[in-house]
């Protein structure tokens, strides 16, 4: 058991870091031996969901191969996902005497890996850190390409840089311990990889269904395998989101929107879902998608355990917090729509008549919109 796939850049010459798919612990050691720790120190950056269940555990783990290990916990959740939590861990490590030849290790979900991974960037005009993602969205998204970022006055990763991490590396077993709703979220991104890019794995999803209800460890070593492989291949050929990249924003642009209105009450993947939705609908009155498709991916939201309509938004809120993305070009939305089924296009012509229209769609309550 266990995966492998290697991150490369420049057109693909360079191996830039390896993303590794385990179900223990066990193999992290031999991992990290490859960077020659021995004499480094490690700082752990976790939050207080995940420290009191795998702190002590990963600890004990990087003693056997770095010289010293201090642990960084910050409160959960992503109002913390800020630039006070930042500075916090810039005094810790300052404190304790880190330099450029020591490393960061983020444990925890998106919000601990973004975290992690901005402070590593900026810490000494950059350090090295690694990402142990223990969420499955973290597993399948935040955690792989090099974007880092914390939110600034709510408006969401708007401070960021772009910055690979040394190695990722995956123990199945903790999802396990991910609540349901958590586990769900990250199903959000991944139905998201299947629409944009591989019909085929979308179907694949919805025939392992129950599997994947019943977290069976051959299926999810699949399943997130071959979203990393998905993701992985567009962020090489596009590091810093020039181009092709920006496809993965499917469902992103509506999805933060309502992340930022809802003040973060709504987990990510629970946005995606309802910013997917509303792209696929925009999708469908373009006749890119038949009514059919359409209301297959709707429904497929529910199977998966994610919601398809929100209530108590203002369309025009929600409108105008699209205007203030951070993928905006000259004034203008780069949407991402569906050409068809595993096929995404980056569009600049998406009109707010059809953003209006999506979000009021996603709205109502199921029944009024049949």
């Amino acid at each position: 058991m266990g995966k492998r796939l290697t991150i490369h850049g420049h057109n693909n010459k360079i191996e830039l870091y390896d993303i590794v798919i385990e179900h223990s612990f066990d193999r992290l050691a031999d991992e990290l031996e490859k960077f020659n720790l021995s004499k480094q120190k490690l700082c752990i950056v976790t939050d207080s969901n995940v420290y009191p269940v795998y702190a002590k555990q990963l600890e004990e783990i990087l003693l056997k191969v770095a010289d010293s290990v201090i642990v960084f916990s910050f409160p959960a959740g992503e109002s913390n996902k800020n630039l006070n939590t930042v500075r916090e861990l810039y005094e810790k490590l300052i404190l304790e005497k880190f330099d450029r030849k020591d490393m960061l290790v983020a444990l925890g979900g998106g919000v601990v890996g973004d975290l992690t991974g901005f402070a590593a960037a900026t810490y000494l005009r950059g350090i090295s850190f690694i990402q142990i993602p223990t969420s499955l969205l973290a597993q399948v998204d935040s955690s792989i390409g090099g974007k880092t970022g914390v939110d600034f006055d709510s408006y969401k990763n708007m401070v960021g840089a772009f910055h690979q991490p040394k190695l990722v590396y995956m123990n199945l077993q903790v999802l396990n311990t991910l609540e349901s709703a958590q586990f769900y979220s990250g199903m959000g991104e991944i139905l998201k990889h299947g629409l944009i890019k591989n019909e085929g794995y979308y179907i694949w999803l919805i025939e392992h269904l129950y599997e994947i209800y019943e977290k069976n460890m051959e299926t999810l070593e699949e399943m997130i395998y071959e979203s990393c492989l998905i993701k992985s291949a567009v962020v090489e050929k596009d590091p810093k989101e020039q181009g092709e990249r920006a496809l993965l924003n499917f469902g992103h642009t509506i999805g933060h929107a309502i992340e930022k209105l809802k003040n973060f009450q709504l987990l990510h993947g629970e946005c995606v879902a309802l910013g997917s939705i509303a792209a696929a609908y925009i999708s469908w009155k373009r006749d890119y998608l038949t009514k059919e498709e359409f209301y297959e991916i709707r429904d497929i939201y529910v199977a998966f355990h994610l919601p398809i309509s929100i209530t108590d938004i203002s369309l025009e809120e929600v409108l105008e917090a699209t205007k203030l993305d951070k993928k905006m070009e000259s004034g203008q939305i780069k949407f991402i729509l569906l050409k068809k089924m595993g096929k995404a296009i980056v569009d600049n012509t998406v009109s707010d008549e059809e953003i209006l229209e999506a979000i009021n769609f996603i709205n109502y309550d199921e029944e009024e919109n049949e």
